[in-house]
């Protein structure tokens, strides 16, 4: 089964990167470049969220924060990714589940997008405690 990964990134040249990449390490990719279509629901449901935080007029902290208010999406994992100095803190802030700082390596990216995949892949459901 192959996961999905919805990336949202303004950046022509970062989006085939990340597709290219992505793709040959054996994901099933959506890109949008018009972040505007994630807050009108405008895709399918993913495995994981790659949000970079600056696209063209929308920060990409409001998409995360979006993706974590909503039904549907709050359960899934969202890594915000950007050259901004301290984007770890305000991607926590905004709900993220990880971040990846640019410049980095893509061996870098596969890995924290493979332990945020696993991570919600393998937790099981909670289970209703009875009184007794």
């Amino acid at each position: 089964m192959k996961y999905k990964i919805l990336i949202a990134d303004d950046d022509p040249g970062i989006r085939d990167i990340f597709k290219i990449v992505l793709t040959k390490a054996g994901y099933d990719i959506e890109v949008k470049e018009n972040a505007s279509e994630i807050f009108e629901n405008k895709f399918r449901i993913p495995d994981l969220f790659l949000v970079d935080k600056l696209l063209s007029g929308i920060d990409g902290l409001d998409i995360c924060h979006y993706l974590k208010t909503k039904e549907q999406t709050s359960h899934i994992p969202v890594i915000m990714v950007s050259a901004t100095p301290d984007i770890g803190i305000a991607a926590a802030k905004a709900g993220a589940d990880d971040f990846v700082e640019k410049p980095f390596e893509l061996s870098y990216l596969l890995k924290v997008i493979e332990r945020n995949i696993s991570r919600t892949k393998n937790e099981e459901p909670l289970k209703k405690v009875e009184d007794k």
